[in-house]
């Protein structure tokens, strides 16, 4: 059955809008040739979305070319205001953005763990509203916002997870209740894993599983091109997974011997620590940024670049030792899922490296006969933040982009 008018025009618009913010400022000419749309239909659609005020001419595409045929339509990126938080158990940090992405303002406002839940959530709504300020943006349009623990499927809230302060929760509702906006919640490593397929270490890849590697450990499992989230929204939940080396198993209320004693932040600086490469000045340090530290002196050493600091026996014991642990995890997710390709993310995994990658996939071909590629995350930290601005953007692009009568 063929498609109505209207849907056709809905679907001819997306199509023209998406190559504009994809490939920048196009002539009529140009999106004619990349939709496979009739000119009429193409002169149509520019019309239409000029007139929503979504396109506007920008320019014209040769300096002795004139007329209708040479002008450059490009998306009007002020037609809508976009916000990312990423919400960590010790603050929160916030980037406004335009509909294009380009970032106008960011802030960070660290949240002391005693400030209690009202003034918390004051202090990161507050913090987000002076941003949106200080870049001269109009009312947001959207609200990504990335935070750890579990995002319910079916009510779109995160979870009452232990462990998790309270101001998390509270915080979405009072974004809600305070801002004309549309306001979403992610989960913080699902949020990397978009990161990483729209623009970093996994543009080429449909299906992939990308690991976190931070304070905690966490897994962001992509099928298809599909995000999957599982029934109760905890796919990935890696941290849980029983492993042997631990001594004992984690509980509902807490991943304490599962996978995280192995490889979470804390795990990785006390392994370093038994090789001797924390330096005194690391040790008041949060957990970490002394684990990313120490696995990047680590690698240097390894490749002996000038001025590297760390032993390279002991550099490469660490490593060693660490993709073992690793491994462990890898082949788990290895097993049931098949994905071909396992992304190290967080700021762990992206310190470590092509030299830490290289060595899990080692071990894993060792463990396991299905084929897997390791990469190491290119975002790092940053994955989240810009995760939660894509989900902004794309909740955005929805309203805004069918639009036609």
């Amino acid at each position: 059955m063929s498609a109505s008018p209207r849907t056709a025009r809905v679907i001819n618009d997306r199509l023209a809008l998406g190559l504009l913010q994809r490939q920048g400022p196009l002539t009529a000419t140009q999106l004619k040739r990349l939709t496979g749309l009739s000119r009429p239909t193409v002169a149509d659609l520019v019309e239409r979305l000029q007139g929503s005020g979504l396109i506007t001419v920008v320019g014209e595409s040769g300096a002795e070319r004139r007329g209708p045929n040479a002008r450059l339509y490009g998306i009007v990126a002020d037609r809508a205001h976009l916000a990312a938080l990423d919400v960590r158990t010790d603050g929160v940090s916030v980037v406004v953005a335009d509909l294009l992405g380009t970032v106008l303002a960011e802030a960070t406002q660290p949240i002391d763990e005693d400030a209690g839940t009202e003034p918390a959530v004051e202090r990161a709504v507050a913090l987000l509203e002076r941003t949106a300020q200080a870049a001269g943006a109009r009312p947001l349009h959207s609200v990504g916002i990335g935070a750890p623990g579990l995002v319910d499927p079916a009510t779109g809230e995160l979870r009452n997870t232990t462990g998790l302060p309270a101001w998390h929760r509270r915080l979405v509702a009072a974004l809600q209740q305070r801002l004309p906006a549309t306001v979403l919640v992610e989960n913080e490593t699902n949020l990397a894993a978009v990161a990483e397929q729209r623009g970093g270490a996994v543009t080429d890849r449909e299906t992939f599983v990308l690991l976190w590697l931070g304070e905690g450990v966490g897994a962001a499992v992509v099928l298809d091109g599909a995000l999957r989230r599982g029934a109760s929204g905890g796919t990935g939940e890696i941290g849980f997974l029983p492993v042997p080396g631990t001594g004992a198993l984690p509980s509902s209320t807490g991943c304490d011997g599962g996978f995280h004693s192995l490889a979470g932040a804390a795990a990785v600086s006390a392994l370093a620590a038994e090789h001797g490469l924390l330096a005194d000045t690391e040790r008041g340090a949060p957990y970490e940024r002394r684990a990313a530290t120490v696995v990047r002196a680590a690698v240097a050493a390894v490749a002996e670049l000038s001025g590297a600091e760390l032993p390279e026996a002991g550099a490469a014991a660490f490593l060693d030792a660490l993709a073992d642990r690793l491994a462990i995890g890898v082949a788990s997710v290895v097993a049931v899922l098949d994905p071909g390709c396992v992304v190290l993310g967080g700021e762990v995994g992206r310190a470590g490296g092509a030299e830490l990658a290289a060595r899990v996939e080692t071990r894993l071909a060792a463990m396991t006969p299905l084929a897997t590629e390791v990469r190491a995350g290119t975002l790092g930290g940053a994955a989240v933040l810009r995760g939660a601005l894509f989900v902004a953007r794309d909740a955005a692009q929805d309203e805004l982009f069918a639009v036609s009568p």
